[in-house]
């Protein structure tokens, strides 16, 4: 699915909007708790952030699966 170059910076980068996603979570609530109202970036950061980062995650793993499927193939002729 992907080539291996980009197996690497894909992955950080979803871990780096994981990261960037708990901390508006935890942004949010803090701000929840204090009585006041978060700005409509750091929510838009805590909704879209995490599942954007499943996904890219998601599509590693798998990308991983089908590449040990294709390594551990025999040659068929």
């Amino acid at each position: 699915m992907t080539p291996s170059r980009y197996r690497r910076p894909l992955m950080v980068l979803a871990a780096v909007v994981a990261v960037l996603s708990l901390i508006a979570v935890a942004a949010v609530m803090a701000l929840a708790f204090a009585g006041s109202v978060a700005p409509a970036w750091i929510t838009y950061t805590a909704l879209y952030g995490l599942p954007a980062a499943f996904i890219l995650m998601l599509l590693l793993v798998l990308d991983g699966v089908a590449a040990r499927r294709r390594a551990g193939r025999p040659q068929q002729r």
